[in-house]
């Protein structure tokens, strides 16, 4: 028995499905979850010492690649002066000064421990804000495990084909408005049909937990007037396209400014760092200032927050995201070369440093279609690339990452791999 079924049968003996986050399992899959030992750059090696080209990257932070020196001797510096203090510390205030000078549409920002605890206190503010109760999601989109947003949701959801979750009283699920993501004019008619009632819309503006998908021309332009007609709050949750896609996000490629917004992943530097902020009218409206509550022992831990800042700085170059963006569009062409040469039904797509892959016609626009892709072909694929040494997501409803550690070297290596499992499809 190898050493990661061992460590996966032991896994299962004392927690639930082995893993700790349901995605890792490898169900959607098949097969035997990698327990992972050590990464560096774009790989990472599993139990039995394995070695793997990475395009998880720990499902977004590692875009400077894993265990970058300086991030490294960020995180052991702090650590030395304490791992947690639950109180205020100067690092708290640099990254938060980074974030907004970085994202215009941040006034002001509060520091939390991860993405879910960002985009549920985006919500829970953007309700206090406006006074009123429901909000509108888009089916796929994953904004989080709490309760409201567990309504047909992305990332683990659709890998377990299960869209709702069981614990979740229907009395909360009853003011979340699920729509189909690009869908303007469904949005507009939620509107007219709850009037007064509607706090925020909540939308990833780059999906990437229903693998990668884009926003129609028009899309999330409709999205900001609609909410500035209506009184809503517009939340763009950039959690993972928050410095992955550009040095701005979405809504700097977009050029579209939110009310609120959540980051999480890459500010971290692969720490659990999460954060919401947005205009400072909406922010007052936070404990200690206003009467929406929000707290967390761990927020704006100093260790976490040093790796942050360094992962910020880092990435801040002029020719950082021309050069990662270069490097995702190699490895898309090498797919779709690879699939095109095995005579298999394939499509890829990107944007900045993210990535997804179809087995199917086109490119989809949606939740459905993403449905429709060959999720046979793309376990099938995705096993023979993970023999041959290259680890993509254990899913065919998630993104990819790409790193600035993904050379021509790596990009070529990928290649020789890929093309033999497209081969081996026919």
């Amino acid at each position: 028995m190898s050493r990661n079924a061992e460590l996966f049968e032991r896994a299962s003996r004392s927690i639930p499905g082995g893993v700790n986050s349901p995605v890792r399992a490898f169900r959607s899959v098949g097969g035997t979850p990698r327990f992972l030992t050590r990464a560096l750059g774009p790989h990472v090696w599993d139990a039995d010492d394995k070695q793997y080209i990475d395009y998880v990257g720990s499902w977004g932070p590692a875009i400077l690649g894993h265990a970058h020196p300086q991030v490294i001797q960020a995180v052991q510096e702090a650590a030395v002066n304490g791992l947690s203090f639950g109180a205020p510390s100067e690092g708290e205030i640099e990254i938060a000064e980074l974030l907004i000078e970085r994202l215009p549409s941040m006034e002001q920002v509060r520091l939390v421990s991860s993405g879910t605890e960002a985009t549920m206190s985006a919500i829970r503010l953007a309700r206090g804000f406006t006074g009123r109760d429901k909000l509108i999601k888009f089916e796929g989109c994953y904004h989080g495990h709490s309760d409201s947003l567990l309504v047909k949701a992305g990332s683990g959801m659709l890998a377990l084909g299960n869209p709702t979750s069981a614990g979740v009283p229907a009395e909360f699920a009853a003011h979340t408005l699920v729509l189909d993501y690009n869908d303007l004019n469904s949005v507009e008619a939620a509107f007219n049909a709850f009037p007064d009632q509607i706090a925020c819309i909540i939308v990833e503006p780059i999906a990437g937990n229903m693998n990668l998908i884009k926003p129609l021309p028009g899309f999330l332009e409709g999205l900001r007037e609609l909410c500035t007609r209506h009184g809503a709050v517009l939340i763009f949750d950039e959690v993972m396209t928050g410095f992955r896609v550009g040095p701005q996000g979405v809504q700097g490629l977009y050029d579209i400014t939110p009310d609120l917004t959540t980051l999480g992943k890459v500010i971290g530097g692969g720490m659990p760092v999460g954060a919401f902020g947005g205009r400072k009218d909406i922010m007052a409206c936070i404990a200690p200032l206003g009467a929406v509550y929000q707290a967390g022992t761990l927020s704006g831990n100093p260790v976490a927050v040093a790796a942050g800042i360094q992962t910020l700085k880092l990435i801040d170059k002029p020719d950082f995201y021309p050069r990662l963006e270069a490097q995702t569009i190699k490895l898309v062409d090498a797919l779709e070369a690879g699939a095109a040469a095995a005579g298999i039904p394939f499509v890829a797509d990107s944007v900045g440093g993210m990535f997804g892959l179809y087995f199917s016609e086109s490119i989809p626009t949606s939740f459905a279609q993403v449905t429709t892709s060959d999720r046979e072909r793309f376990n099938a694929f995705f096993h023979g690339s993970l023999a041959g040494g290259v680890y993509f997501a254990p899913s065919a409803y998630e993104a990819g990452f790409v790193s600035i550690t993904h050379d021509d070297d790596v990009i070529e290596a990928t290649r020789a791999v890929t093309d033999l499992a497209f081969a081996a499809l026919r």
